[in-house]
């Protein structure tokens, strides 16, 4: 017996991306759904009600057209703002991100860490709540970029983005007091992994970068091990709210996690 449906994963842009890999990379044997809200990118500069009103309608949507049958949401800002909005509308296991803060905290030499987020996640009281929770006697020194974000669609477009516009990234989490002694950061937005070498390269000192995607991986496996697989998965799909005019740029960068063919919403 074969079960075909695939897992979904969703974000706002292409950040989710750097969570789709190492799923693949544990399951290869799952079809695969990427949806990316271009029509509403980016969220980190929304309000949170704009959000925790349009991820739930829109996922709701796209579990009825995909049938999938688990969704990650593969956004800190959306998971931190509509994961218990999406959880109580939806009846399927739904998967969410959330900052690393807790493996910076085992990691970390100095006891201070840097998150590196959206203005929207690094401000949210969840973030607080892990910090309180897992790295108390540790300095959390936070900084939202939208900057980043846009730094991560662009290099995933082809466009090879300057060392400064990074070196400027980290002078917003370095340049805060304290922030001299930071030794690990969390990068608590999926499009940041994508870039995490340029990150270290203009960093001023020897520091690790931490973040989520293994960790979702290895809950994906749990959550769908003894289940049926199509005995040769399909081909994956890119699925955009909004096709534009750059949209076709990424291929290269879809084609290599997987994701064949590009759709619209």
């Amino acid at each position: 017996m074969t079960d075909t449906r695939p897992i979904l994963f969703f974000d706002s842009g292409v950040g989710g991306l750097s969570v789709l890999a190492p799923t693949r990379a544990l399951l290869p044997q799952a079809s695969y759904v990427y949806v990316a809200d271009s029509a509403g990118y980016p969220y980190g500069t929304r309000s949170e009600a704009e959000i925790a009103a349009r991820v739930p309608a829109l996922l709701g949507r796209l579990a009825e057209r995909y049938r999938p049958r688990l969704i990650v949401i593969a956004c800190n800002t959306a998971s931190t703002i509509a994961l218990a909005a999406v959880r109580a509308a939806l009846d399927l296991p739904i998967v969410g991100t959330v900052p690393a803060i807790r493996p910076a905290a085992a990691l970390s030499v100095t006891r201070c860490i840097g998150v590196l987020g959206t203005q929207a996640t690094v401000r949210q009281p969840y973030v607080d709540d892990l910090a309180t929770r897992f790295a108390a006697d540790c300095t959390v020194i936070r900084h939202g970029s939208a900057e980043l974000v846009a730094l991560a669609e662009a290099e995933l477009r082809g466009m090879r983005q300057p060392d400064s516009a990074y070196r400027a990234v980290l002078n917003g989490l370095y340049g805060q007091p304290g922030g001299e002694r930071i030794d690990v950061i969390v990068n608590a937005c999926t499009h940041f992994p994508l870039v995490a070498d340029r990150l270290a390269a203009v960093a001023p000192g020897p520091v690790r970068f931490v973040d989520g995607g293994e960790g979702i991986a290895r809950r994906v496996a749990h959550l769908t091990q003894g289940q049926a697989w199509p005995e040769a998965p399909a081909p994956g799909v890119a699925v955009f709210t909004r096709i534009e005019s750059d949209t076709a740029a990424l291929a290269p960068a879809l084609l290599a996690r997987g994701l064949e063919r590009i759709e619209s919403l």
